[in-house]
């Protein structure tokens, strides 16, 4: 998988000469699978035209804070909360100095400003003003602030002179924003996520199962993976690309996955259960089709092992994550379930809510742990698993 998959990425492009570059690290970020917007200053657009951008990016670009038609629905908010990475690049001097200062008097600066999404500037300009101690003064401000630097690089520069000054390489760059997600909070962790639904055949073509796609188990891998773990993923069968970093094994019936999880418990940190197992299978699986006759069937169910109980109750148990997928009594439902099954943290959404849930790209959580709750609000179910994992390592760690 390429590194900026599943990555919604927002190019400012500033007033450098060097933003001329900017249509091919558009294109190069595409290729390594990134969703991009772009956002072009009015200084940048005297080296650059939208329609070049737009057409690299395959997106409207934005330049005017007071478009009407964007702001009636106010798009710099909507802008900054789309954003997982936001790219300044190049990022001239004056943009720096801005930026510095808390300015949010342009659309670019406003998103900046509204945005918790991880910044990376990569700084453009001539030697004499990269040198400048205003530049060096605004800079540190910047960093101070959690905002990541990246160049610049040196050599020959548009107006002549040789030195520190120029853009990064598309390559550099492209390598610093994958880097904006390697947050490493979950470093040297082992983890297990399970993922997706399970089979339960009544005969060779026939089994019960459920409606998961297994995107939300796919996309935790993946964060916990981008976060330092060393990740195991236990799927059930989904049409999902195997997120890359992890190692996978694949399943078919609850039996299976209950044998694989045993099979690799052992040294795990964290376990989060995120797969829809089935709670009963036949009690009898024919060998044969069953045929269709008049007189109605029956069809006689018995439980599975529970999963997620039988490693919370292990020995030296690791800190067990559950999920919990309800249609009402969100609360109270979860919180039963943590309790029964004797788990650390249980992450619980409503499956009926328009556009969350089962099948869709997007989902939204309440995750309860001991006393505390917090609500991960509806977002791209890759957002909202490297928010998860996010709060998962922190009481994890609090918990040690």
């Amino acid at each position: 998988m390429n590194k900026l998959a599943f990555k919604n990425c927002l190019l400012i492009v500033t007033g450098s000469i060097a933003a001329y570059k900017t249509p091919d690290i558009v294109r190069r970020m595409r290729d390594e699978g990134a969703e991009v917007r772009v956002v072009l200053t009015s200084a940048a657009s005297e080296f650059v035209t939208p329609l070049v951008l737009q057409a690299v990016s395959g997106n409207e670009v934005r330049q005017d804070l007071f478009d009407q038609k964007a702001e009636a629905g106010m798009g710099h908010i909507e802008l900054a909360r789309w954003a997982d990475a936001i790219v300044i690049a190049p990022a001239s001097a004056d943009y720096i100095a801005k930026l510095s200062k808390g300015a949010a008097d342009d659309l670019s600066t406003a998103i900046c400003r509204a945005s918790e999404a991880p910044i990376l500037i990569a700084p453009a300009m001539n030697l004499q003003m990269w040198e400048n101690s205003f530049t060096k003064e605004a800079l540190d401000s910047l960093m101070k602030k959690g905002v990541c630097v990246c160049g610049p690089d040196s050599g020959s520069q548009a107006c002549g002179e040789v030195g520190l000054g120029r853009l990064v390489e598309a390559e550099v760059l492209l390598e610093s924003i994958a880097n904006l997600f390697n947050a490493g909070s979950m470093a040297q962790i082992r983890v297990m996520v399970t993922a997706g639904p399970t089979r339960e055949y009544i005969d060779p073509v026939r089994y019960l199962t459920n409606q998961s796609s297994g995107k939300m188990g796919y996309a935790l891998a993946r964060a916990a993976c981008e976060a330092g773990a060393n990740v195991i993923l236990i799927s059930g069968p989904t049409n999902l690309e195997p997120p890359k970093g992890v190692g996978v094994e694949y399943i078919s019936s609850a039996s299976e996955m209950e044998s694989s999880v045993v099979n690799n418990i052992r040294d795990i940190d964290i376990f989060i259960a995120c797969a829809a197992v089935s709670d009963y299978r036949p009690e009898i699986e024919s060998s044969q089709k069953i045929k269709k006759s008049a007189s109605t069937f029956s069809l006689k169910l018995i439980p599975n092992k529970d999963i997620l109980s039988g490693v919370a109750g292990l020995t030296n148990a690791p800190f067990t994550v559950g999920f919990a997928a309800e249609t009402e009594k969100l609360e109270r439902y979860a919180k039963d379930k943590m309790t029964k099954k004797g788990i650390d943290m249980i992450a619980a959404n409503l499956v009926d809510n328009d556009g969350t849930g089962f099948n869709s790209d997007d989902n939204e959580l309440t995750v309860f742990w001991r006393d505390k709750s917090r609500i991960l609000e509806k977002q791209s179910k890759e957002k909202l698993a490297r928010k998860l994992v996010t709060l998962i390592s922190k009481v994890y760690r609090e918990s040690l």
